[in-house]
């Protein structure tokens, strides 16, 4: 669907004028991401681990927590760490499983649930099992806060839960022991946007506190520092995985995490780097390890284990450390992308079929499939949404019970809708933007379906939800140079709420162009500016699609508008400029 373009304001003559050490380039950037202060903009710039990094005890239910699991470890209490089968619950798992195990924890567990068979978050089915095996103490990551059930039979069971959760909060909050949740009622920890993993890693922040107060090492003879920043690399990936806010303490998280991806020791971590083509024979990275490469190369192979086959996949990569070991599992993992891949091609266009038979004047878009899997619903979601602009619901019949997950748009709180409507689910959860639920029953469909575009209505009557793309600036071509890509640079990593810069230029001519890659899907045009001046341009996926085939849509000479992004292109050792088509039309 086509996009209004909007070229932002320039910042304020007097903002500017406050910060005359910066160049006006980073200074309308810092602008337009509502950093304005100049604590923010210290912060932001220039991330100190040793300083812009939260107290843990911050969390009210923090000394608790620690106080459970340090005594659980010195009892060697059955332990078992609850996660989730997403890139988010995976990381976050390995980040507490490996905490208790370096303070001596013998007897712990990690449990990630089957998608389809266990669903999202806790279940009585599991709390059951835990029981009948004695389990003492049950820490969930990245999910559990919407679980009052499970957790009270928990406690009947005398299991003691603490939770660590950062999804949409609940009225009734369960009754564990702790919860570790920045969006909780009255929680006053300052960072209300981290990840699931980035709340494991305050749990563990908070147990290393403690334990450093008597011992100067580990058992296992590392600092405590050492400890925690090597699994900086976990924090990365649940970060831009979940795609979270990458600004105030997640930023610097992802920043330093980053540092720690681009060196791993880890070596389940190593073998999927080489799957990916990302590592070297020799072991170093091929090119620097940014948030794309994580959004577009590592977390998708790291999902695919839940979605295809079993979390454990992706557990057991990150935590093994035996050579062989990780590279079958890294093997298995990528065999299953390119299987998700496959399959998710071939779903979205029966899901096409299916909403241009009938849906096209929907505010709501209500795709449904028999024996579909579970796992990849959510991917399937998310296209759709992006073709049609439109929030988009994929649900699956297994067995006759319906799992879905959907996607929203800009101005459309799709977690709040549901949770508006508690009577038509087994279980749900989520986030303003996506979500995840199966229905009570098949007889609810129908009156879900009504009931979520009588929501949708309400709630957008009065919003304009045309879809719109945000650019920061119009600028001339023959100004984007290397000086440029190191201004922009100073603001990677980028993510939520801090994206990459968009620039718009007008009425280049198209000087050459050229179908590329995989079913010549992708486009590469050379522009040239009123000066003369020529630039490599690459648009991805611009030539896929009926309605957007610009590989048939343009010829030699043409006048375009374009947006874009100032990226780098490197081969053999070469580096050049390359600019990354966002969006394209015709110039008027």
């Amino acid at each position: 669907m086509e996009k209004i373009w909007k070229v932002l304001d320039s910042a304020p003559q007097k903002f500017l004028k406050e910060h005359p050490e910066l160049p006006p380039t980073v200074t309308n950037l810092l602008y337009h991401r509502n950093i304005r202060t100049q604590e923010q903009i210290d912060e932001f710039l220039n991330p100190d681990y040793g300083k812009d990094i939260h107290d843990p005890y911050l969390f009210k239910d923090m000394k608790k927590a620690v106080k459970r699991i340090l005594k659980a470890v010195e009892k060697q209490e059955k332990i078992v760490v609850h996660g989730d089968y997403d890139a988010d619950g995976v990381t976050a798992s390995v980040i507490l499983v490996s905490i208790i195990k370096a303070l001596g924890g013998k007897d712990v567990e990690c449990f990630l649930p089957h998608r389809e068979t266990d669903g999202y978050g806790l279940n009585t089915n599991t709390i059951q099992k835990l029981a009948q095996e004695k389990v003492n103490l049950l820490i969930t990551c990245d999910c559990g806060g919407s679980n009052y059930d499970e957790v009270k039979l928990a406690n009947k069971n005398k299991i003691d839960v603490i939770i660590t959760d950062h999804h949409a909060v609940p009225d009734k909050l369960p009754p564990a022991l702790a919860i570790i949740h920045p969006q909780v009622k009255n929680e006053k920890y300052p960072d209300k946007g981290l990840a699931g993993g980035a709340v494991a890693f305050k749990l563990m922040q908070g147990i290393l506190v403690k334990h450093k107060e008597d011992n100067e090492l580990l058992p296992n003879g590392e600092t405590h520092e050492a400890f925690e920043k090597w699994l900086l690399d976990m924090v990365a990936i649940a970060s831009v995985a979940d795609m979270v806010p990458l600004v105030g303490e997640s930023r610097t998280l992802t920043k330093y995490g980053l540092l720690v991806l681009n060196k791993t020791s880890r070596i389940g971590l190593q073998k999927l780097l080489l799957e990916a083509r990302l590592l070297g024979e020799n072991g170093i990275v091929k090119k620097e390890i940014s948030t794309t490469t994580i959004g577009f190369q590592i977390a998708p192979r790291i999902n695919a284990a839940g979605r295809m086959n079993h979390a454990n996949v992706a557990y057991n990569l990150m935590m093994t450390e035996d050579e062989t070991e990780a590279t079958q599992l890294a093997q298995e993992l990528d065999g299953n992308n390119k299987e998700r891949q496959e399959m998710t091609k071939g779903l979205v266009k029966l899901s096409i079929e299916q909403i241009e038979d009938g849906q096209m004047d929907n505010p709501v878009l209500f795709i449904f499939g028999k024996d579909w899997s579970p796992g990849i619903v959510g991917l399937i979601a998310g296209r759709i949404k992006e073709k049609y602009y439109k929030p988009t619901i994929v649900m699956a019949d297994n067995n006759g019970e319906i799992m879905g997950s959907g996607r929203s748009i800009e101005g459309f709180n799709l977690i709040e809708s549901l949770q508006e409507l508690p009577e038509l689910f087994e279980k749900f959860g989520g986030h303003p933007m996506a979500c995840g639920f199966s229905l009570k029953s098949p007889d609810k469909l129908e009156e879900f379906k009504a009931s979520l575009i009588k929501k949708f209505e309400e709630k957008t009557k009065d919003l304009d939800i045309s879809p719109k793309l945000s650019i920061d600036a119009e600028v001339n071509i023959d100004d984007v140079d290397w000086d440029m890509y190191d201004v922009l640079k100073k603001f990677e990593p980028f993510g939520q709420m801090n994206e990459r810069p968009k620039y718009l230029s007008k009425n280049l001519t198209v000087y050459s162009l050229n179908s590329m890659g995989k079913e010549d899907r992708h486009i590469l045009i050379v522009v040239k500016s009123d000066s003369g001046k020529t630039q490599k341009t690459v648009g991805w996926s611009l030539c896929s699609g009926n309605d957007t085939n610009w590989c048939e849509k343009l010829k030699k000479d043409d006048k375009i508008d374009i947006v874009f992004e100032v990226d780098i292109n490197e081969w053999n050792g070469n580096r050049e400029l390359q600019l990354t088509i966002v969006d394209l039309k015709k110039s008027l």
